[in-house]
């Protein structure tokens, strides 16, 4: 984990830019609140009773980014990485001996698809899954997963910020 450079998203730019621009920008936010940790701290669990950690909101984006666009948009059969069907939320779950670099490693690789899967498609270009309460075919756009996608890391970035905070008071990043 290197020292992160986050780009603040143009104010005046066309939709895709500024989408993309945007999603950049909170990942680079997720690494930020992770620098300067040891693999101990990134596994720590910090807000009782919740076994959330950074390394598993880490973990959780990987599957999050692989999800959306390597299975959605690009309609790849890629498995899970971390998560199981005996435990649906193993991405959390951060075992003892999990380690930070190779995990981030995940992430940033998860990354480098989904930018891939992104690159050469229009923002109303379409993949699909099944819905996970009815089974029923449901169709998404990639303007639609990066909205999503912007939420998704804006929400745990703010758990984040809590995390980090127990840990070594950092705050503001």
């Amino acid at each position: 984990m290197t020292d992160t450079q986050r780009t603040d998203p143009p104010l005046i730019t066309d939709e895709r830019t500024m989408l993309e621009s945007w999603l950049d920008f909170h990942r680079e936010t997720l690494a930020m609140k992770c620098e300067g940790l040891t693999d101990e701290e990134l596994r720590r669990t910090a807000v009782p009773p919740s076994d959330l950690s950074l390394l598993g909101l880490v973990r959780h984006m990987a599957e999050v980014e692989r999800g959306w666009f390597r299975r959605v948009l690009a309609g790849e059969e890629v498995g899970p990485i971390f998560f199981t069907d005996e435990d649906p939320d193993g991405d959390f779950h951060t075992p003892e001996k999990a380690d930070a670099a190779q995990d981030f490693a995940v992430w940033h690789a998860e990354i480098e698809q989904a930018k891939q899967a992104a690159r050469d498609r229009s923002l109303d270009d379409t993949g699909q899954r099944r819905g996970r309460r009815d089974g029923r075919l449901e169709t998404f756009s990639l303007r639609w997963i990066y909205v999503h996608m912007i939420e998704e890391y804006a929400r745990h970035n703010g758990h984040a910020d809590l995390i980090r905070e127990c840990i070594d008071g950092t705050t503001g990043v």
